[in-house]
């Protein structure tokens, strides 16, 4: 670590363009001034091309100028981040399942755009990344399907998501053998979230098993694709559905008793949640379409 004087007396003769002006800026000493950039040069080499009225930087100047001002920035987002005095500036890190993510992710650009200080770091993730990623401090925010037992994490209720039975416009589904015919859009979690719905809206149904597979997805944003183009149907979150541009393509059936997952919110307990955080968590919570209903 060089000394800051140093490096703010050389930053500011690099600046200024003179010994005499950083001095006066700096309210040294001229004779200082040079000193401290004479400590830097014997360490780097010469720093400045020094004519008469004018200097200069070498390469290793514009190098260490660069090193200044990289710093300096740094600085600046450290303390953004570690102040509550200005809660929309600075990095917000927030980790989630895709199909909530589809939905949170237009909102989180709004509020950076409306808040140019504010850094929103998102990534879709299952259930086990999203904890380890909040464990290991790499996201401060994350969202899980089921409540975490772990006491290194805290879980409040977020907002509640219910599965949805996804066919194209225009079929009409009625009993088994509808899905037989149009075959099923697998992905990831196709087969438990189907097994989990369909199983309430079709008693003594045979099993997911039975259904031919049209297709299959792990891009969250891709599911619906097929479905719109009549290629099969499939089972998937709501704001997974409600997040696709082409929503007059599709049509969802009516299972009766909605199947309702609670989405957790969590974050590392040890630690109270920065402000840029809770300023977020905030401006969420007033969402409509995450306040907790029953759908």
């Amino acid at each position: 670590m060089h000394n800051p004087q140093w490096l703010r007396s050389f930053a500011t003769v690099a600046s200024t363009g003179g010994f005499t002006r950083a001095a006066h800026a700096l309210g040294l000493t001229q004779a200082a001034v040079s000193q401290h950039v004479r400590h830097l040069e014997a360490e780097f080499g010469p720093l400045f091309i020094r004519r008469p009225r004018q200097i200069e930087l070498t390469p290793a100047g514009v190098a260490l100028l660069a090193y200044v001002e990289d710093t300096a920035r740094a600085e600046r987002r450290l303390r953004a981040s570690l102040s509550d005095a200005d809660t929309d500036v600075g990095e917000v890190s927030f980790i989630t399942p895709g199909s909530v993510g589809l939905a949170l992710y237009p909102i989180l650009l709004d509020y950076q755009h409306n808040h140019p200080g504010l850094c929103i770091r998102h990534r879709f993730a299952p259930d086990p990344d999203i904890l380890q990623a909040v464990l290991q401090k790499q996201y401060e925010l994350g969202l899980v399907t089921l409540r975490p037992e772990d006491p290194r994490l805290v879980a409040t209720p977020f907002t509640e998501e219910s599965l949805e039975l996804v066919v194209p416009a225009g079929e009409n589904v009625e009993q088994w053998p509808d899905l037989q015919r149009l075959g099923f859009i697998d992905h990831p979690d196709g087969r438990g979230m189907a097994t989990r719905l369909l199983s309430r809206r079709y008693p003594g149904n045979p099993g997911i098993g039975t259904l031919p597979v049209h297709g299959f997805t792990n891009q969250v944003a891709l599911i619906l694709e097929p479905v719109a183009r009549g290629l099969g149907f499939t089972v998937i979150p709501r704001h997974a559905r409600e997040s696709f541009a082409h929503p007059e393509a599709l049509r969802v059936v009516d299972c009766g008793d909605p199947v309702i997952d609670t989405l957790w919110l969590i974050h590392r307990a040890e630690w109270p949640l920065s402000g840029q955080a809770r300023w977020l968590v905030e401006q969420l919570r007033g969402v409509p379409r995450f306040q907790q209903r029953r759908s």
